[in-house]
């Protein structure tokens, strides 16, 4: 029970930081003004509503007693209730109540007004609506009625509106400079996810100052150290590779120099080919220890770029199906690179390729498809691990490293994307890949 109290609690909430505090400093403030708002209306404004209302009618049944007292001259008896209590008063002989309006049980001035009378044993007829300052109110009196033109002021305290106003008022400015330190609070904040979600993509970083409270400013501070640590390990690892492939470069070619020497071609075809499936080897491996890059963020049109790189290939069996515009930001040379290597992996072992490129929400969404033997499901996970092979099918080029598709994952989720494998409508593999919009 309380668990799915909680849940539904947590569903409600919002989920923005900004959005929460502000709920925390607003919700006293509105729960109070509320609460100010009812005791004002129940102790004050209905009491003294009541009270009024109470005495007024008390006044007209008094008046009318006074009227049936036949000693009492009618007219001065009408005067004077004129001049000491604000009533102009008529008399209309043979004459009957009009028929009663549609009650407004929400109005607290009618409410109030109706049970006096009704207390008085009184046959009425109000009118609260017609004018804006006075209440029209007649009374049956034997066989005609009087009535009364009586100031709205007699019966409601006029300080409700301004009451409102000034309860309003503060509130809202509160609400306001709340709103306004919050925003200060949040930016840091942020700004410190946004330079956290640049570096997980992989772009490069300007100059990261962290800003805000303590707390925020040291979260920050710990960031930077972090990010420029990671940053140092990722440029030793390039700058070793790099270091070992050069080194590894130079007793190749001695090799290749040396093949030149052998007399028996069998063997030096064979040496030969071996020493080119080493550098073909030392290639990968450089390709997979730069795959970071330090390429810039660009905005460009995706389908022009996949459009480019089939026409390279001109190769009639590889389909590209898209003619609409879509933009994306991201590292060209990468997306690049990325859509090489698995157009050449599907050229392998496939020889029908089609692609496709859709728009969904807020994803863009590549499909590669071939016709070759594709990848058991169980391996799907797998091909995505570096140096992995699979002794079937698609492994048998001798000069594979198992980088291909490691280097294509990894670009992709630099990108905040996701990519996966299935069956393809061809027969062999399907690439799947998601891109943010």
């Amino acid at each position: 029970m309380f668990s799915g109290l909680s849940k539904l609690i947590k569903n409600i909430l919002p989920k923005q930081l900004f959005y929460r505090g502000l709920l925390i400093v607003a919700l006293p403030i509105i729960i109070l003004q509320i609460t100010i708002t009812v005791v004002f209306l129940d102790s004050l404004w209905i009491k003294t509503s009541k009270g009024m209302t109470r005495s007024l009618v008390s006044e007209i049944k008094t008046f009318i007693d006074a009227y049936e007292n036949d000693e009492t001259d009618k007219d001065f008896v009408i005067i004077l209730f004129k001049n000491h209590l604000n009533f102009n008063i008529k008399y209309e002989k043979n004459k009957l109540l009009p028929p009663k309006l549609n009650e407004r049980w929400y109005s607290p001035v009618d409410r109030s007004l109706r049970r006096e009378l009704k207390s008085k044993n009184l046959d009425y007829w109000f009118d609260t609506t017609s004018y804006k300052q006075l209440i029209d109110l007649k009374i049956e009196y034997r066989d005609g009625f009087f009535q009364f033109f009586i100031p709205r002021e007699r019966l409601t305290i006029t300080s409700v509106r301004l009451f409102a106003l000034w309860i309003t008022l503060p509130a809202l400015l509160m609400i306001s400079i709340a709103i306004i330190f919050l925003k200060n609070q949040t930016r840091p904040i942020i700004k410190l996810a946004k330079a956290s979600e640049r570096f997980g993509r992989g772009e490069e970083i300007e100059k990261f100052r962290p800003s805000g409270a303590l707390e925020i400013r040291k979260a920050g501070f710990e960031f930077d150290r972090m990010r420029k640590r990671i940053q140092r390990h990722l440029n030793q690892r390039s700058e070793m590779l790099s270091g070992i492939s050069h080194d590894l470069r130079t007793p190749l070619t001695r090799m290749k120099l040396q093949l030149s020497f052998i007399k028996d071609n069998e063997i030096s075809k064979k040496l030969s080919s071996d020493i080119d499936e080493m550098e073909k080897m030392l290639g990968e491996y450089l390709q997979f220890a730069r795959s970071g890059a330090k390429d810039k963020t660009e905005t460009f049109d995706l389908v022009i770029l996949l459009k480019e790189i089939v026409k390279k290939y001109n190769n009639k069996n590889i389909i590209f199906e898209s003619n609409k515009k879509i933009y994306f930001d991201g590292r060209k040379n990468l997306i690049e690179r990325c859509i090489n290597n698995l157009i050449n992996n599907s050229e392998k072992y496939g020889k029908k390729i089609i692609i496709k490129v859709e728009t969904f929400k807020s994803n863009i969404i590549i499909f590669i498809e071939d016709d070759g033997p594709g990848i058991d499901e169980k391996e799907f996970e797998n091909v995505f691990k570096p140096f992995y092979k699979i002794d079937k099918g698609r492994t048998e080029v001798k000069s594979s490293v198992g980088l291909g598709l490691s280097i294509a994952s990894d670009i992709i989720r630099s990108h905040g994307g996701e990519i996966s494998l299935g069956k393809s409508t061809l027969g062999g593999l399907k690439v799947k890949i998601f891109l943010p919009f």
